[in-house]
């Protein structure tokens, strides 16, 4: 089966390829596809799949990105992990905020560089993402919450927003982000078998002491004037029973 693939920029065509063709081939042994033509001329791009069955389906619904990714100015290294199913592709296009005028195009990319790139980097830093700026569209790739973010925040710069007030958004997520991490190991933790682990397995009786002290914690806060909740109290475990002693 052939499929075409988004056409790359003429000044992206040497990159897709790659020197002697290692760019093509990397990205053809991690798609899985039988062959990878580019059109070293025009750009075009076709991939050729084998039969049904022999490939990954979501690796070639991700193909389209990874070329989309490289034509648009992400390295192949970093494209190429759009294969790996945590990975995402998001593409702003900046001509959605000001236009075709390539001034103010201008304008946006630098607010969202910043000086030296600081301003970039920081929002790769606060989101675990990768970001390049090529003409007038911003690619990123990422998982997908840092995407989100991370995509907010370039529209939030693209809008007009400061810098102190995108920053500010995206420290506030990255700790909202972490407590749910925290709140989720919490519940993982909760829900594991008890008997599978924990310290009291590693002290042999501690496990049956802990059980006696619980029930006689219930038992001193059974009502005496409630009959049902006395006689259950009265009742013994199995591994409870009355030894009688002449004094």
């Amino acid at each position: 089966m052939r499929q075409g693939l988004p056409r790359v920029p003429k000044d992206r065509i040497a990159v897709l390829i790659g020197s002697k063709g290692a760019t093509v081939k990397s990205i053809r042994e991690a798609a899985g596809c039988e062959d990878l033509f580019i059109n070293s001329e025009t750009g075009d791009v076709e991939v050729h799949w084998g039969d049904a069955g022999s490939y990954d389906p979501v690796k070639a619904m991700k193909l389209p990105d990874v070329i989309k990714a490289i034509g648009r100015g992400m390295a192949p290294k970093a494209a190429i992990r759009l294969f790996d199913d945590r990975h995402f592709f998001e593409m702003v296009d900046l001509r959605d905020f000001v236009g075709k005028r390539s001034n103010r195009q201008r304008q946006i990319r630098s607010r969202i560089i910043g000086s030296q790139g600081k301003v970039r980097r920081l929002i790769e830093n606060l989101t675990d993402t990768e970001i390049t700026i090529y003409k007038s569209t911003v690619v990123i790739i990422g998982e997908e919450e840092g995407l989100f973010a991370a995509r907010q925040a370039i529209e939030m710069l693209a809008g007009g927003s400061e810098h102190g007030s995108v920053l500010g958004y995206l420290e506030k997520d990255r700790r909202r982000s972490k407590l749910s991490s925290r709140s989720l190991e919490t519940i993982e933790l909760k829900q594991q078998d008890p008997t599978s682990g924990g310290f009291e397995n590693l002290v042999p009786g501690l496990s049956e002491v802990s059980d006696r002290r619980s029930r006689r914690m219930r038992a001193s806060q059974v009502d005496p004037q409630d009959e049902t909740a006395v006689a259950e109290m009265m009742e013994l475990s199995d591994d409870e029973n009355i030894v009688w002693e002449e004094e």
